[in-house]
């Protein structure tokens, strides 16, 4: 994948991630040659994608626009803004097209926790 926009745009550039698997129906990708780098920005074809951690237990979630753009992110790593310590907590990322950089993390909702809950391998 390329820059924010890049494929959303209709520049193609190389993949450097792999499909590894699937859950409940969202692939599962993994960057090429062992690169461990987060999720992609934008999405070549799927509305999400799940990256899981070397031991197979979630690590994040992206959800996409039907323009390949992140809109949601949920992660499961250290939050010390929301929780004032260093242990890994579920938390949402919110995107916007205009300025990608403002992602306050907050807290799942109830709602969203049951909604996504059937990804979260490993999260107890």
């Amino acid at each position: 994948m390329g820059g924010r926009g890049t494929f959303a745009s209709g520049n193609h550039v190389g993949y450097t991630y792999e499909t590894v698997g699937m859950i409940e129906g969202v692939k599962v990708l993994q960057g090429l040659n062992g690169n461990s780098k987060g999720l992609p920005a934008e999405a070549h074809s799927s509305s999400a994608y799940i990256q899981l951690h070397p031991d197979g237990n979630f690590k994040m979630y992206r959800e996409y626009d039907k323009e390949h753009y992140l809109v949601k992110e949920i992660a499961y790593h250290p939050e010390p803004s929301l929780t004032g310590n260093h242990k890994p907590v579920l938390h949402v990322h919110e995107y916007k097209r205009d300025n990608f950089s403002e992602r306050k993390p907050r807290l799942l909702t109830k709602y969203e926790y049951e909604k996504y809950k059937k990804y979260f391998k490993g999260v107890n």
